[in-house]
């Protein structure tokens, strides 16, 4: 595939994500309840490495439809969320979940290279999966830490690493090989749409994904913007394992042909080895084998 200019990058992510929008909760099982306010809690805290505190007004870059916004505007982590995305789209359906739940939230169409406001303006700039849709990084990290009161905190998790998802490419190919066996065990019909993510085209995926990272690469985004305390970490190894093995099973297969009775195991079993990455992996293995990597740092009450 040719390079893409940043422009083209930024113009097939509004399209790609614009068709994904109305299904994307749906596809990547997205909560908003007590699961979710769970996940999102617990990955907060891990990313800053402390427990959490209320920290005034937020940020979202990349907010999709509302997971992390929503859910810790109802846990009280922010007071105040300001939600930014590239896709109008996405907005639109993070502005419906946010009237389902009763919840206030200010919504804008933004580019996270050239953010609409004033310096000074956030206590907590954040975001999931997000960084690696990003052209240039490093203009990025340095809208983040404008943006940002002195003392201010980013976070963001979510992130692919370039080596796990190597790894996970294993459990992958696996499952595609299984998946003809795996249909006939469930009398699941094959998918019309395999791998499908709602109407986008999957093939924009590969245009949208710009970056798999390393953790002092990524880093080094941060500490060149001028942040402080910068810190990378790694998170999901069993757990990614096992649900991409699941994940891509059930993407062989007409949706409603999946019993519940699986996707209960596929849940359940990844919040097993979630645990199990979290209580004895994470904190002993390198980050960059990890599927997905964390960072967090903070802008410095003065400048140097």
């Amino acid at each position: 595939m040719p390079e893409q200019s940043p422009q083209d990058i930024l113009d097939v992510n509004v399209r790609y994500h614009d068709l994904a929008s109305e299904s994307y909760d749906s596809k990547w099982g997205i909560d908003y309840g007590a699961k979710g306010a769970a996940q999102v809690l617990a990955k907060m805290q891990k990313a800053l490495g402390q427990p959490l505190r209320p920290m005034g007004r937020g940020l979202e870059i990349g907010a999709g439809t509302g997971y992390f916004s929503l859910n810790l505007l109802q846990a009280g982590v922010v007071k105040e969320a300001v939600a930014t995305d590239i896709s109008p789209g996405m907005l639109v359906t993070l502005n419906d979940n946010a009237r389902r739940l009763g919840l206030a939230v200010e919504t804008k169409a933004a580019d996270a290279e050239a953010l609409p406001f004033p310096d000074d303006s956030f206590d907590l700039v954040f975001g999931h999966a997000v960084l690696h849709h990003l052209p240039d990084l490093d203009q990025a990290f340095r809208e983040f830490l404008r943006v940002l009161r002195p003392g201010g905190t980013f976070v963001f998790a979510g992130e692919p690493s370039r080596t796990g998802d190597k790894l996970a490419n294993v459990p992958k190919r696996g499952a595609v090989a299984l998946a003809p066996l795996w249909r006939s065990l469930l009398r699941a019909r094959p998918a019309s749409d395999p791998g499908g993510h709602g109407d986008a085209d999957p093939s924009l995926g590969e245009i949208v994904d710009v970056h798999a990272f390393v953790p002092d690469e990524l880093a080094r985004h941060a500490h060149g913007a001028g942040f402080a305390d910068v810190h990378v970490r790694g998170e999901e190894l069993l757990a990614n394992w096992f649900g991409w093995t699941n994940r891509t099973l059930e993407s062989t297969a007409e949706p409603e042909d999946v019993p519940m009775a699986w996707r209960q195991y596929a849940y359940h079993g990844y919040l097993f080895f979630q645990a199990v990455d979290r209580r004895l992996l994470e904190t002993r293995l390198p980050a960059a084998i990890f599927y997905n990597l964390m960072i967090s740092g903070r802008k410095p009450i003065q400048q140097t």
